[in-house]
């Protein structure tokens, strides 16, 4: 049995969690940021490290305690270490490195997206899983299609050129008026719209497996201002009613575009799972708690499809404490000297321990 410790602060969440042999969670605590940094629309990266600093001693003890296990019974401290905001991934990095040095535990560096891809394998599964298998990552600031042939064996099929699904979401409810984060507030909204009401577009729709989705913002800003446009809304700001057009059903225009941002997902996804023989279809992510992706995904993929319980798509501890597990069993360490990775790509371990000799 192997116990490992995760500790995850790359972006507006403080989480920590103790995990048994990969798949098994003892704790899982997460100090949620979205209260602080609503008020500027989006995450505030000064605002966001100062929090972590503030809040990640009290989430450790509390994950240690909800999991009846003391520093003695970890084998191993695992933490993310990029891609994310260099200030909020230099609390976690030091606080691991810490721990890690005054306990001699050994540190295991992991990437954030590779932590989503195994938030599936903290799920209770009737079958095993058998590779390979595509992973479609959606989050605030990825968009990412996966190709994962075996434990640690990735290769990046296509990514966004700009910004990213769940960023997309944030600036597009922003320009409605909706509340931050707004995922959430215009899937709340969709529901009571047409997702035809307005044909969006849906960039980069032909071959390949990139995304786009600035076009598809940019579209939603024409459609709801008038045609002499006022200034945009600040940062934090929604659109004013006198900058709306008075003829614009707001939960039309946010179905019409969640609906283009489902399509291309959903499209590109199922044609990688069918190029590449994959036996399951995986969403993981910010965005995978989205219900219109989950099920248009179910419904259009010919391959299952497995998604992780809403408490395990946002960032969280436990997905780092399980990618760290398998990581730790290909020997993979890292020493005091390892350095944060604020840009860290996906790459398979192998070339990741390459990398770093």
């Amino acid at each position: 049995m192997t116990t490992i410790l995760g500790i995850e602060s790359s972006c507006d969440e403080t989480g920590a969690a103790v995990v048994v042999d990969g798949h098994t969670i003892l704790s899982n605590v997460v100090a949620s940021q979205i209260d602080l940094h609503a008020q500027y629309g989006g995450v505030f990266p000064e605002v966001a490290s100062r929090a972590h600093i503030e809040a990640i001693s009290a989430v450790v003890r509390q994950a240690l305690d909800d999991a009846g296990v003391t520093l003695g019974d970890i084998d191993a401290v695992a933490v993310t270490r990029g891609p994310g905001l260099a200030g909020s991934l230099l609390v976690g990095v030091n606080y691991a490195k810490g721990l890690a040095l005054g306990r001699g535990l050994p540190l295991v560096g992991v990437n954030h997206l590779e932590g989503h891809v195994y938030s599936l394998w903290l799920v209770e599964r009737d079958t095993p899983i058998v590779f390979p298998v595509v992973c479609l990552i959606v989050s605030g600031g990825h968009s990412e299609i996966v190709l994962i042939t075996g434990h640690g064996e990735y290769t990046v099929l296509g990514s966004t050129i700009d910004d990213a699904a769940g960023e997309a979401y944030d600036k597009v409810a922003r320009l409605l008026g909706l509340p931050y984060p707004g995922g959430p507030a215009i899937e709340r909204t969709a529901r009571d719209g047409s997702a035809t009401a307005y044909h969006f577009p849906r960039a980069l729709s032909g071959d390949g497996y990139n995304f786009s989705f600035s076009g598809l913002k940019t579209a939603v800003l024409r459609a709801v201002q008038p045609p002499h446009e006022g200034p945009r809304p600040a940062k934090g700001e929604g659109m004013t009613s006198s900058q709306r057009r008075d003829d614009i059903n707001v939960p039309d225009v946010a179905a019409s575009f969640q609906a283009a941002v489902v399509d291309v997902l959903v499209d590109k996804t199922v044609r990688a799972a069918q190029e590449h023989g994959a036996t399951e279809l995986w969403i993981a992510g910010g965005v995978s708690a989205n219900q219109a992706l989950r099920a248009a995904m179910t419904e259009r993929s010919p391959v299952p499809v497995r998604v992780p319980p809403m408490k395990l798509c946002v960032d969280n501890a436990a997905m780092i404490a399980a990618a760290g597990y398998f990581r730790y069993l290909h020997g993979y360490r890292d020493d005091q000297a390892m350095d944060i990775l604020p840009m860290w790509p996906l790459v398979s371990i192998k070339d990741a321990m390459t990398q770093a000799e």
